[in-house]
């Protein structure tokens, strides 16, 4: 029966969220008060399981992706990303110009807030299109991909930091191993699957186009390019040198303090406001206004983040996740699958590449809690579950369309199966590193 009751609490919270168009924090917290009333637990312990929930998982995780928002709405509004793209277009040229773009998608898709992002490399795409006078389409994908790529799999993104705070994995190990999948996923999803997409006929909308900054006001490419992946650098670094640290003394206690997470971010935030901000002339009045617009950008996506975790902990503290657990344990399936599967199946549901990801958390995270599955690659397998096929209820899908000035059909053939490339490729790699580490 518990169980019953949680299938319907999630069919409620998509059809509140897709068919009545609530607000998705709301939904969270009316579904998750609901739940526990359905499941009997007593109605004094149901808002301090909800706050419990909230604050569990904001606590960790709401530095991270504020700065992190910060960091990428910097790179934006300095002209870091535009100097990015301009230069490696210069380094590889008209014949690889696919290749150009994903790179820059990659790297300055690491920082920046998916939406921000996307909004950013689209006058990208299209004046390289009109400049080397190739279908827009086909050398816009690539790019795309590698943005829905960081979004879904690497930290410091909403998504996945939230997931690694609901799965208690290793930020920096799980950006390694990130990096690893996206590599490979974003070859096959971007410039491979792009040779497809040839004949897609688009005529972008000028409205589109905002004016460049002019060269001598853009930060130095190297510049550029360090201060956005400072954060990348300095996780990746600290993980791989973990194994070769004392386990106890000052020196290891002062290496895991700035390993940690929030430390990273605010490292890379301060040197980024000095390197992309102050030096590049801009007042601390501007970067401050900057920093405000950041967090308005992301204030939504915290409280998304705040309601799964109440989700979260009223199925844990009703006793549900234990029942869950005992089936999942019965199944013949991979968690990594069925996690990826779960948060699948709610993507094509709901649309949101965030909300099923932190359902799916939800449900598979305390029924695996005793199982030897590494909760780094079950970050990354739901992440990429996430993705799958976008399409008339995500909104993703219809700035594709208006952005290109597609037909529905043709953003299906393009954007859509990008994105479930993108789904598919990304689990199994996941599966294939699995066997390795």
């Amino acid at each position: 029966m518990s169980l019953l009751i949680i299938l319907a609490s999630i069919v409620l919270l998509v059809l509140l969220i897709t068919r009545f168009k609530f607000n998705t924090f709301l939904a969270f917290l009316l579904v998750s008060i609901l739940a526990g009333l359905l499941l009997g637990m007593p109605i004094t312990k149901i808002t301090g399981s909800v706050q419990k929930g909230v604050g569990d998982l904001l606590g960790s995780l709401v530095i991270v992706i504020v700065a992190g928002a910060m960091l990428g709405k910097l790179v934006a509004e300095s002209g870091a990303a535009q100097q990015i793209t301009s230069g490696l277009m210069k380094l590889f040229g008209t014949r690889y110009i696919q290749w150009a773009l994903m790179v820059t998608g990659f790297i300055i898709g690491i920082p920046l807030f998916y939406n921000v992002g996307f909004v950013l490399v689209i006058p990208l795409i299209f004046s390289a299109a009109y400049r080397f006078n190739l279908p827009v389409v086909y050398i816009g994908v690539p790019m795309l991909a590698s943005l829905s790529v960081t979004h879904g799999f690497l930290p410091p993104h909403p998504s996945p930091t939230a997931l690694v705070g609901q799965f208690e994995a290793d930020m920096g190990r799980t950006l390694v191993y990130g990096i690893i999948v996206a590599i490979p996923t974003v070859i096959l999803a971007g410039p491979i699957f792009a040779r497809t997409l040839k004949k897609i006929q688009a005529n972008p909308l000028q409205t589109f186009m905002p004016a460049e900054l002019p060269e001598e006001r853009l930060p130095g490419l190297g510049n550029s390019i360090f201060s956005s992946l400072l954060p990348v650098i300095l996780l990746a670094l600290t993980t791989l040198a973990a194994p070769f640290i004392p386990e106890s003394g000052t020196f290891s206690n002062v290496v895991r303090f700035f390993s940690e997470p929030d430390i990273v971010m605010l490292i890379s935030l301060l040197f980024a406001t000095f390197t992309l901000g102050i030096r590049s002339g801009m007042s601390m009045e501007r970067i401050t206004s900057i920093y405000g617009e950041a967090v308005k950008d992301v204030s939504l996506i915290l409280l998304i983040v705040a309601g799964a975790g109440a989700l979260k902990q009223i199925m844990i503290d009703s006793g549900v996740s234990t029942e869950i657990a005992a089936l999942l344990q019965n199944l013949d399936m991979d968690p990594l699958v069925l996690g990826w599967l779960i948060a699948a199946t709610i993507r094509v549901c709901m649309g949101s590449a965030t909300v099923s990801g932190l359902t799916a958390a939800g449900i598979v995270a305390p029924a695996i809690a005793g199982q030897s599955v590494d909760p780094n690659l079950m970050v990354l397998s739901i992440g990429a579950g996430s993705l799958m096929f976008s399409h008339v209820n995500d909104s993703g899908f219809w700035m594709f369309k208006e952005y290109f000035n597609l037909s529905i059909m043709d953003t299906i053939k393009s954007w859509s199966l990008m994105e479930t490339i993108v789904a598919i490729a990304g689990l199994a790699f996941v599966l294939i590193l699995d066997m390795f580490v």
